[in-house]
């Protein structure tokens, strides 16, 4: 088994917060976190509640929690009992009067909107969050990472015998979600129509977000399109990443760029198994660029913001960080190993008052470029944000 980067905050936030809640799509090793967790526990429950034999045991949940006082109570998709939440709220609030003020419970979840609201009005001021990637750069064997890209870091994916093994499994992940998960969320979706919207995105991958285009080829309306992204955005499955808008003088782009998520679920998407089937495809660079902003963001500290910038004349940063300590980033990606930056990224940064200049490319060393722009692999510039005192 992969070591999480996640198990250490995630033991931090239960010694301060009475519920903390785990969001990740799924099959990204929610379950697998926990019970890590629980097993250096002296004692803890743990409940599935898409099963049967689990969820009758909250027929009466009061009873159920004064039978594990003292355990911390693992709730596995909570989000499917949206009633559990004001039940939580009494018995939180009653151990917190009896002197157990954290680690009661942690809930896990798939379906990120409905948990944070379900959450939000029961549990305010209870309730800490901690969202759990797909593997990243950091939490794989160096001489992987290529593999990390070309897979995706779902870890029954990532983990797989072969790349072919590995492109039937997410294969049949996105299968799942469309035919068994989606239905189970809202209103009827057609499966076939949410599949030809994700594989589109995927074909599109950080393109500015056309919804009419979209909307033109799918035969729906520019509303449905919406709420489609909103329930891909939900499932964390696809990324909205905004425009920078902080300079009012100039005239910037407003549309959001839009990703799928896991570079792994791009290239199944579009039936890319290999490195070789992807680096021959015209979708490589969008492809490159997604899984670098997920792997920095997996690794930014709390409170960070990401943007990208595009101004009409051109002048383009692809990541902007507003980071603490009034730190903000302009981030270029390069797929190159002989990387290099244009005139327009100059200007953006000059407009964004970028106080750090970075080139991302997919070599291992650090180096710099000249004119206040550094080079960084993947690896350092994660590494740097991640080990930084901030």
């Amino acid at each position: 088994m992969l070591p999480r980067r996640a198990l250490a905050p995630l033991r931090q936030l239960l010694g301060e917060f009475p519920a903390v809640a785990i969001l990740g799509p799924r099959q990204v090793g929610k379950t697998t976190l926990a019970l890590e967790l629980a097993a250096t526990l002296p004692a803890s429950a743990y409940l599935d509640l898409e099963s049967p034999s689990d969820a009758v045991k909250l027929n009466d949940p009061g009873a159920y929690f004064d039978a594990h006082p003292n355990e911390l109570v693992i709730l596995d998709e909570v989000q499917r009992a949206p009633q559990l939440f004001v039940q939580l709220r009494g018995v939180i609030d009653a151990r917190r009067r009896a002197g157990k003020r954290s680690g009661q419970f942690l809930l896990l979840g798939s379906a990120t909107g409905a948990l944070l609201q379900q959450s939000a009005e029961s549990l305010a001021g209870r309730i800490a969050y901690l969202e759990l990637t797909p593997l990243c750069a950091l939490e794989v064997p160096a001489g992987e990472v290529r593999d990390l890209w070309i897979r995706g870091g779902f870890p029954d994916s990532f983990l797989a015998a072969s790349d072919e093994g590995s492109l039937r499994w997410r294969q049949q992940f996105v299968a799942a979600y469309l035919e068994r998960d989606v239905p189970q969320l809202g209103p009827r979706i057609p499966a076939e129509t949410l599949r030809r919207l994700w594989t589109m995105l995927a074909y599109e991958q950080g393109q500015l977000l056309n919804a009419a285009k979209l909307a033109s080829s799918l035969a729906v309306s520019g509303q449905t399109v919406a709420r489609y992204l909103d329930l891909l955005a939900d499932l964390m499955l696809v990324r909205r990443l905004p425009p920078w808008a902080g300079n009012e003088r100039k005239r910037l782009v407003r549309s959001p760029k839009v990703f799928v998520r896991d570079s792994g679920l791009v290239h199944a998407l579009l039936g890319l198994g290999t490195f070789d089937d992807v680096i021959a495809h015209p979708v490589a660079g969008g492809s490159w660029e997604g899984w670098v902003i997920e792997n920095l963001l997996a690794v930014v500290p709390n409170g960070t913001h990401a943007f990208f910038y595009r101004s009409s004349a051109g002048a383009e940063i692809d990541l902007v960080l507003e980071l603490p300590k009034r730190e903000r980033w302009a981030v270029e990606i390069k797929r190159s190993t002989a990387p290099a930056v244009s005139k327009g990224f100059h200007v953006a940064a000059a407009d964004a008052r970028a106080t750090r200049r970075l080139v991302v490319h997919s070599g291992a060393e650090s180096f710099p470029l000249g004119q206040d722009v550094i080079a960084s692999s993947l690896i350092d510039l994660m590494r740097e944000l991640k080990g930084r005192k901030w």
